[in-house]
């Protein structure tokens, strides 16, 4: 039996930069503690700590959940990421998207 891959887009947020990260990823849970453990000098780890907002299920491929991912980085707007975080729904690119009950530690 083939075994399928689920992919994710996350949303964090940092409280010293006060801007909102998005990215996509098949475990939420460990990039998260990545972004804020990580020893590599990445743009996620100048601007910790970073606070887990919302993460969505791609009904998709690997490609599906990276065109989401773009698609929501080019609004470049903290109004529609927050209105993301809110939504229950999704239309047109993001229609894909599921939501996912909050993260447990």
């Amino acid at each position: 039996m083939e075994q399928t891959t689920s992919y994710y887009i996350y949303i964090l947020w940092s409280t010293s930069l006060k801007k909102y990260y998005v990215g996509f990823t098949k475990n939420v849970k460990a990039r998260v503690r990545q972004h804020n453990t990580s020893n590599l000098n990445t743009f996620t780890s100048k601007h910790r700590p970073w606070t887990y907002k919302a993460h969505f299920k791609v009904n998709g491929q690997k490609s599906d959940a990276l065109g989401i991912e773009k698609f929501i980085k080019s609004q470049k707007s903290q109004k529609f990421i927050e209105r993301l975080i809110e939504a229950e729904s999704f239309k047109g690119k993001l229609a894909q998207l599921v939501r996912v009950p909050k993260l447990r530690d």
